[in-house]
């Protein structure tokens, strides 16, 4: 496990997404899919109506509700009011500023994670943000996957751009072969625990060797889903012929 030197998929989609450098000496990164919904996008899109400001790029930008909804019964209006009340902001909000909407009976609703591969949303060699802090889950695409806050939620809206930091890449390669039993959540937790939950920090990860080669599409979206834990904004596995 070692940082590396030689020029990376991470590499490469950076800089075929860079803007400019701001003078804080950030990147102003393109982002080219926004995934929304309804826990974190409320306050940005009431920064956007405070500033006079448009969705830049509503195209680009998908929204479902996932989080809040009841897994026995979906009638309105729900019997949880804080999560009525965020459903019903994101109803308004994307009607407003014209974004597609995966509402409670559309059947590409789900997990946010979820649908963006499932629907061909995330794909090799892209950009990609959410308000969520498991959006490296994408990065099993070859997808340079952001979780992000709500101030970048605001600012992905307005401008389809992230100021943000370049980070090293890190390559973990997994080899050998995995006894009966272990599986791709096991893999990703003993990373974790080598490394620590901080040791990620200020890294990509990205993950290699002939037992992440083997993997399916859900077993590696498992790994980098799990980036996140142990400190690393991003993980991410390069593109194959399984991921085609």
């Amino acid at each position: 496990m070692a940082q590396s030197s030689r020029r990376t998929l991470y590499d490469k989609i950076w800089e075929s997404h860079t803007v400019d450098v701001l003078p804080t000496g950030q990147t102003q990164l393109f982002i080219g899919l926004h995934l929304i919904h309804e826990i974190t996008t409320a306050p940005a899109f009431d920064m956007l109506r405070e500033k006079g400001l448009d969705v830049a790029f509503p195209e680009r930008t998908y929204a479902t509700v996932d989080h809040i909804v009841p897994t026995d019964m979906r009638t309105r209006p729900f019997m949880d009011s804080q999560a009525e009340e965020l459903i019903q902001a994101l109803e308004k909000n994307v009607s407003e500023f014209g974004i597609e909407f995966f509402g409670l009976h559309s059947e590409n609703q789900g997990i946010v994670h979820v649908i963006g591969p499932q629907l061909g949303l995330t794909q090799p060699g892209m950009t990609l943000a959410c308000g969520d802090s498991h959006t490296s889950t994408h990065g099993a695409f070859g997808t340079l996957a952001f979780g992000i806050g709500t101030s970048q939620v605001r600012d992905v809206l307005a401008t389809q751009t992230l100021a943000i930091d370049k980070l090293k890449v890190r390559r973990i390669n997994v080899n050998g072969s995995l006894s009966e039993g272990v599986y791709a959540k096991d893999v990703i937790l003993n990373i974790i625990r080598k490394l620590g939950v901080a040791g990620g920090k200020g890294f990509a990860y990205e993950y290699g060797g002939s037992i992440v080669d083997k993997m399916s599409m859900e077993e590696r979206m498992t790994i980098c889903n799990m980036s996140i834990e142990g400190g690393a904004l991003v993980g991410y596995v390069n593109p194959d012929a399984t991921t085609f």
